[in-house]
């Protein structure tokens, strides 16, 4: 049985009327979690251009177009959008390149790498102004968090807790709540992660953007440092964050004066985003039929353990992780 992929050849149709007739070649541009498609156009002259597939009955294009806008005012370097069919779910954007953080980043560079992103970061958190992004608010952290249980431990482990285990498990649920609310809220990028960033001149090219929200200000710090693709030695994640505090509170962030309080603030925002990404990796490959995404399990599982062994508060969710884990 031939497959006939017939959004495809729609949005080849399309993109030869706005590219004026010009021939092109249309390749794979990368893979994402959700819905969308991404493809690189080549012209005959060597130019390249992006194309987003976004099926609209799946995807809303209009949160990335404003969100790129906003970008590009607040100076971080996003795609530019050349053309639309929000009808259709068809974007022609600028290409930021091939080359990755994730696959450019060495012990050597990571620094330096690093240091743009921060910076990229603070102008974005900058441009901060209440009522233009959704906000972070205790429903959508609550909704988060439900995907590690729903997906990880009820799909993926196929284990049910006991009440005793979903207490334990509120507990923690409640206190990462709390320390998220009771940060101060910024511009967040929400997935501001080494395979969203792009080497790129001006550095670093941003991408995957659309569900910005208005939230804590420590989010997309750890996003970056503690990845789910690749993994760092303590001692360099709390040098990066260091710098990024210091640098952001000269700039007049709402970072605050004790660092240490900023630091657990950060330790635990990330196990909130580490919970749902448990979630989301087991949602991704029982709904969505993507399995490669549960390799990487192990690494959440050990930023998990490791946040929690370091917090009495969140000691519950170790002995729950151990539980699961027999």
């Amino acid at each position: 049985m031939i497959h006939v992929d017939v959004r495809r050849a729609a949005l080849e149709e399309w993109l030869h009327r706005e590219l004026g007739g010009a021939s092109f070649s249309l390749t794979p541009a990368s893979e994402d979690a959700s819905f969308r498609r991404y493809f690189r156009a080549t012209l005959d002259d060597g130019a390249t251009r992006i194309v987003m597939d976004a099926p609209p009955d799946k995807e809303d294009c209009r949160p990335f177009l404003r969100i790129a806008g906003m970008l590009t005012a607040a100076g971080v370097h996003a795609p530019r959008v050349l053309a639309r069919d929000l009808e259709q779910g068809f974007l022609l954007l600028s290409d930021l390149g091939t080359r990755t953080y994730l696959n450019e980043l060495r012990a050597d560079n990571a620094t330096a790498l690093f240091g743009d992103a921060t910076d990229a970061l603070m102008r974005w958190q900058l441009a901060t102004r209440p009522g233009e992004l959704p906000p972070y608010d205790e429903a959508l952290l609550r909704r988060e968090m439900s995907l590690f249980l729903d997906w990880y431990v009820a799909r993926h482990l196929g284990k049910a807790l006991g009440a005793a285990q979903k207490q334990a498990l509120e507990s923690v649920f409640a206190a990462l709540v709390k320390s998220a609310l009771a940060q101060p809220s910024v511009y967040v990028h929400r997935d501001y992660m080494p395979r969203n960033l792009m080497v790129s001149d001006p550095n670093p090219g941003v991408l995957d953007f659309q569900d910005a929200v208005y939230g804590p200000i420590t989010y997309d710090m750890v996003s970056l440092l503690r990845d789910a693709f690749i993994s760092w030695e303590e001692e360099r994640v709390l040098d990066w964050t260091v710098r990024y505090w210091e640098k952001a509170g000269r700039a007049g962030l709402p970072v605050g004066a004790d660092f240490g309080e900023f630091w657990r603030a950060f330790e635990w925002m990330g196990l909130q985003r580490h919970l749902k990404v448990l979630g989301i990796f087991a949602r991704i490959n029982y709904r969505d039929g993507k399995p490669k995404y549960l390799a990487d399990t192990p690494r959440f599982l050990k930023y998990s353990r490791d946040v929690g062994k370091r917090y009495t508060a969140l000691a519950p969710l170790v002995r729950l992780l151990d539980e699961l884990a027999a």
